[in-house]
C-alpha cells in the first residue's frame, strides 16, 4: 500500500506505519490546512491519503482507495466525487470530544454566573458581589441537538454536575460501532440522556431547555435550520451554545433574539465570517461569549496524537478487511 500524508508528523505514529510490512509511505515538503494541487510525482501511484483538505488534482489520484481527513466536519469532501469512484473516506469524528466538551461546560458556568460581566467589573475595579454572578446550572436542563460524539461527552460531563439531558434526534439514540472514541469518555451505549425526542417533537424539547447546545454537522440542507420560530421556542431564561457550525442558526434571527432578550445569552465558537468583523454587533453584547474556534483544533494538545491513532487504526482494519472507523456514507459525501 502506497500512502501520502500531508499532514503534521506525530512521531511515535510514523514509526509505527514504517515498520508495517507491505507499507510504502511519502510526506509531502510543507502539509498545510488549505486546498492546493500536489505534485503528479506524490499522487501517481497512492493508495491512501491522510490530509486535512484533498488536493485540487485529486481526480488525477487514479489508485485512491481511501481518504483520511483530520476534521470532524467533511464538507471539503462534499460533492467531490469519492463516492463515485468507490473511495472510502473517513472523517476525524471523536478527536475533539474532550476538549469541545470542556469548552461546553466552562461556556455554561460562564453564562449562568455572568462571568464576561465579572470580568469587567474587574478591569474597571468595581466591587459587584450581585446574585446574578451567583447561579447554579445544577439541577438545569441542558438540551443536546444532534448525539454525536461531542454530544455524548457533553452529556457525560453534564450528568456528572447533576444536571438532566434531553437529546433531539432524526433517529433516536443508539449504541455507537465503528466511530472513534477516547477511551473513558462519552456515551457509547447511548444510556445517559433522560429524555429523547424526536424531529416532530421539537418545541416540546426546545421548550423545556436551560442550555441548548448545537453538537450536529451542517451539511447542504440544514443551514439555518434554528431560525426565529426555534429561538422563540426557548425560554427567556435559556441559554444557546454553538461549538457546531455558524450557519446552522440564522444570523439575523440570533442577533433579533439577544437583542429583544427572546433568550439570557449566547456562547458561540463557530461564526459567519471568518474573521468576524470588527463591528458585527455581537462582539459588544454582554450576554454573548465569543471564541474564535477555539473549542477544539488543530492546536489542541492531543490533536496530534489521536487524529494519527484515528489513521493508524483505519490502516490496520483495511489491511484486516474490517470496517473502517468514522467511513462516511455515499450520501452523506453527496451532502445529504
Amino acid at each position: 500500500m502506497n500512502i501520502l500524508i500531508d499532514m503534521p508528523v506525530y512521531a511515535p505514529a510514523l514509526k509505527k506505519l514504517r515498520d508495517m510490512p507491505g507499507i510504502n509511505v511519502k510526506l509531502t515538503d510543507s502539509p498545510e490546512e488549505r486546498v492546493r494541487p500536489l505534485s503528479k510525482e506524490l499522487i501517481a501511484d497512492c493508495d491512501a491519503l491522510f490530509c486535512t483538505f484533498p488536493p485540487e488534482n485529486h481526480r488525477d489520484m487514479a489508485q485512491l482507495k481511501f481518504i483520511q481527513i483530520s476534521s470532524a466536519g467533511y464538507t471539503q469532501l462534499i460533492g467531490k466525487g469519492f463516492d463515485e469512484r468507490h473511495v472510502k473516506a473517513c472523517n476525524a469524528l471523536g478527536v475533539f470530544d474532550v476538549p469541545i466538551g470542556e469548552w461546553n461546560m466552562a461556556m455554561m458556568i460562564n453564562l449562568a454566573r455572568d462571568m464576561r460581566g465579572v470580568m469587567h467589573n474587574q478591569d474597571a475595579a468595581i466591587w459587584d458581589r450581585s446574585a446574578r454572578f451567583q447561579h447554579e446550572i445544577r439541577g438545569g436542563v441542558v438540551g443536546i441537538w444532534g448525539y454525536g460524539g461531542i454530544g455524548r461527552e457533553t452529556a457525560r460531563l453534564v450528568k456528572a454536575l447533576g444536571m438532566q439531558v434531553h437529546v433531539l434526534s432524526r433517529s433516536g439514540v443508539k449504541p455507537r460501532e465503528d466511530i472513534y472514541n477516547v477511551a473513558g469518555t462519552g456515551d457509547p451505549e447511548g444510556v445517559l440522556p433522560d429524555k429523547v425526542f424526536l424531529m416532530e417533537e421539537k418545541e416540546a424539547f426546545l421548550k423545556g431547555l436551560d442550555f441548548l447546545i448545537i453538537a450536529m454537522p451542517q451539511t447542504d440542507t440544514n443551514a439555518g435550520i434554528i431560525g426565529e420560530a426555534e429561538l422563540k421556542m426557548l425560554k427567556s431564561t435559556a441559554y444557546l451554545l454553538n461549538p457546531a457550525r455558524g450557519p446552522l442558526i440564522e444570523e439575523q434571527a440570533l442577533i433579533k433574539a439577544l437583542e429583544k432578550n427572546w433568550i439570557a445569552g449566547a456562547a458561540l465558537d463557530t461564526h459567519y465570517y471568518y474573521p468576524m468583523p470588527a463591528d458585527h454587533p455581537l462582539w459588544k453584547m454582554p450576554n454573548v461569549i465569543l471564541t474564535p474556534h477555539i473549542s477544539g483544533s488543530s492546536l489542541s494538545p492531543k490533536f496530534l496524537e489521536r487524529v494519527w491513532d484515528i489513521f493508524m487504526q483505519n490502516i490496520e482494519r483495511m489491511h484486516n478487511g474490517r470496517h473502517l472507523l468514522n467511513e462516511l456514507t455515499p450520501a452523506s459525501l453527496k451532502g445529504k
